[in-house]
């Protein structure tokens, strides 16, 4: 096994988690703001 084998397996999978939660995270955030902007008003 390679260490362009190990680049290509590994951080993959990492990668793709990585965006998914910073993805849900923002989404989360934005919706928990935009509570608080509808509940100000």
């Amino acid at each position: 096994m390679t260490g362009k084998d190990m680049e290509e397996k590994f951080p993959r999978a990492l990668w793709v988690r990585l965006i998914i939660y910073v993805a849900v995270g923002h989404l989360f955030a934005a919706f928990v703001y935009l509570l608080f902007e509808v509940g100000a008003k």
